[in-house]
């Protein structure tokens, strides 16, 4: 198996680290990540410009990996065109969880929809990053695990997968879809001139059986997702209210 790992948080972040290590037991891994921090960068991928790759000042052992001027997407093409035969792409670890309507906005989760969108298994993995980060040994064994079922099942091909800061067991999960009060929080920069920082704050709790359910108490949430957005039940409603000649 030829599984290509990248991530959006850079080729630097220690959780890519991480996850071609854990990866490299399931087959030949090579490594295609941003140059530069791409977090947040959704779906996004370049066309105004060229894109380049290089060598990674960063040494994996046993495992060739390369940054580029890109985003997680550009990653990813640029890497199965330059690999062929690509089987999986994994996407992560991510330092901080995309659970919910994260998921909109996730470079992490836009390298695995890229991959399928390729007609490759597209999976992401994040976790918590907390105060001291993520404590990567400790989630071994449920990365492992995770992956085992995953890549083991061809009927599942894009999968958004979370871990709590102390797993105690993995559950399937569907997407939690909450409302939020967006916030703008105005601040200085040092050179007093005005900046503005984004933020959410959740206005409902998570339902049980969704991801944040399963993150808030303490298991790994496994969901399974899909690339075509239609609301089939609004569409079916739509047709037979307002049917079009």
């Amino acid at each position: 198996m030829r599984i290509l790992v990248t991530n959006d948080d850079g080729i630097y972040s220690p959780g890519i680290a991480a996850l071609a290590k854990i990866a490299s037991r399931f087959g030949e891994v090579r490594i295609v990540a941003p140059d530069v921090e791409q977090s947040s960068m959704g779906h996004a991928i370049t066309a105004s410009r060229p894109l380049s790759y290089k060598k990674s000042p960063i040494v994996f052992e046993g495992i060739d990996a390369y940054r580029v001027n890109g985003t997680p997407a550009d990653c990813v093409a640029l890497g199965q065109h330059l690999w062929e035969k690509t089987d999986v792409v994994l996407s992560g670890i991510n330092m901080g969880p995309n659970l919910g309507n994260a998921m909109w906005h996730s470079g992490t989760l836009a390298a695995a929809k890229q991959a399928v969108l390729f007609g490759m298994k597209g999976i992401a993995l994040s976790t918590p990053a907390g105060e001291d980060g993520p404590d990567f040994e400790l989630l071994d064994p449920f990365v492992e695990k995770a992956l085992k079922i995953l890549l083991e099942n061809p009927d599942l091909n894009l999968i958004n997968v979370n871990f709590p800061k102390n797993p105690k067991g993995v559950r399937w999960t569907r997407q939690s879809v909450r409302l939020y009060d967006n916030k703008i929080v105005p601040a200085l920069d040092p050179m007093g001139r005005k900046s503005y920082w984004f933020t959410v704050i959740p206005l409902e709790a998570a339902e049980e059986g969704s991801d944040r359910w399963a993150i808030e108490n303490d298991f790994v949430s496994i969901t399974p997702l899909r690339l075509d957005l239609t609301n089939e039940a609004e569409l079916v409603k739509a047709q037979l209210k307002y049917p079009i000649s």
